[in-house]
């Protein structure tokens, strides 16, 4: 199979020859190309030149030899071309107002993903064209709960208390917010798998903040029209969240292709609580990449053995890869997984960095 098949065979649920593997944040950290292009150009500047996009996105699955290929994209793309000014700070992004209220809601624009964001989508196009289906096309797309935050506190927030807060005392101001962004969330989403992307990884990282309750209400049916769009136009979703383990019961109800799991709960479990034919992503921990070969092995180990061969399994590490993660050790684990799955020998000599 190529690394296009199995990925979204894995994504349906059938049975592939080898696991496949990518992982969140590949497209930059210290790839060799990637640093060359950065002392050059700007974080934003690379994400919106289609030709610079799609170098570094196409590149890191080629080095890497992952089966999905992740565009250089920020979620906050989305929120730029509604009107909001935006800076991508080492921290984090930062915007240049927030939208609180209902003539907040009333001043964003309506994006034409076309136009306003036309160098995501070509890129897009010639990242497909360059791999060849060596690997899966993977757009990405902010979750609704986590766009609207960031729109409510103007940036990182710990806690989204402010975001929480309008959603307990003005609600109706939040899902007026929740309809905007979703449905421009679904015309960017869509507008991707029409230019050539396989999946949308649909990150609602920070949604777990809420309650079952409170997100059932206030995020669930809006993700579970976004997810459906994207299906609806022939792609498959992965759907993120960062913590979710209190949220999984309701998660299960989402209709998304692919649950990532975070590696702050055991995939296994997820698994069952999700239901034995849900697809699911995960779930190393990123700070084994950080902590030697040896960690980093084990813990695949425990991932794969925990999944134990059953159908439906993405390898990636729970959260988003350390920015500093060395690219030769990501090489050596996609490697890895990809021998220990396929039941192929592994070669007698060590990695180099044993």
């Amino acid at each position: 199979m190529t690394g296009a098949e199995r990925f979204l065979a894995a994504c349906r649920g059938e049975p592939i020859d080898a696991t496949p593997v990518w992982f969140m944040r590949q497209a930059g950290g210290q790839l060799p190309g990637y640093l060359a292009l950065r002392e050059r150009y700007s974080v934003l500047d690379i994400a919106t030149t289609p030709e610079l996009c799609a170098k570094v996105s196409a590149g890191a699955a080629t080095t890497l030899g992952t089966d999905g290929a992740v565009m250089y994209a920020d979620i906050m793309l989305l929120v730029q071309a509604m009107g909001v000014p935006l800076e991508l700070a080492s921290t984090g992004p930062v915007l240049g107002r927030t939208i609180r209220t209902d003539a907040d809601i009333a001043g964003l624009r309506t994006p034409d993903p076309a136009t306003d964001l036309g160098h995501v989508l070509a890129a897009i196009g010639i990242v497909r064209r360059e791999l060849a289906g060596r690997a899966a096309v993977i757009g990405i797309a902010g979750g609704p709960f986590t766009l609207g935050a960031y729109l409510v506190e103007g940036g990182p927030s710990r806690d989204q208390l402010l975001a929480r807060a309008l959603i307990l005392g003005t609600p109706a101001t939040w899902h007026a917010l929740m309809e905007r962004l979703t449905t421009a969330t679904i015309d960017y989403a869509v507008a991707q798998v029409t230019a050539g992307a396989d999946v949308i990884a649909l990150f609602d990282t920070w949604a777990a903040s809420l309650t079952e309750t409170e997100y059932r209400a206030a995020v669930l049916p809006y993700s579970q029209r976004i997810i459906a769009a994207v299906r609806g136009a022939g792609g498959h979703v992965i759907h993120s969240m960062a913590r979710s383990a209190p949220l999984l019961d309701a998660i299960a109800d989402l209709g998304a292709g692919v649950i990532a799991i975070d590696s702050r709960q055991p995939i296994a479990l997820a698994r069952r609580r999700l239901g034995a034919g849900q697809p699911v992503q995960g779930n190393l921990d990123p700070a084994r990449l950080l902590a030697g070969w040896a960690s980093i092995e084990t813990g695949a180990r425990d991932v794969l053995d925990a999944v134990g061969g059953a159908p439906g399994h993405l390898f990636n590490t729970g959260e988003a890869i350390p920015r500093e993660t060395d690219p030769a050790l990501l090489r050596d684990l996609v490697s890895l997984v990809h021998d220990i799955t396929a039941g192929a020998r592994r070669p007698t000599e060590e990695p180099v960095h044993a």
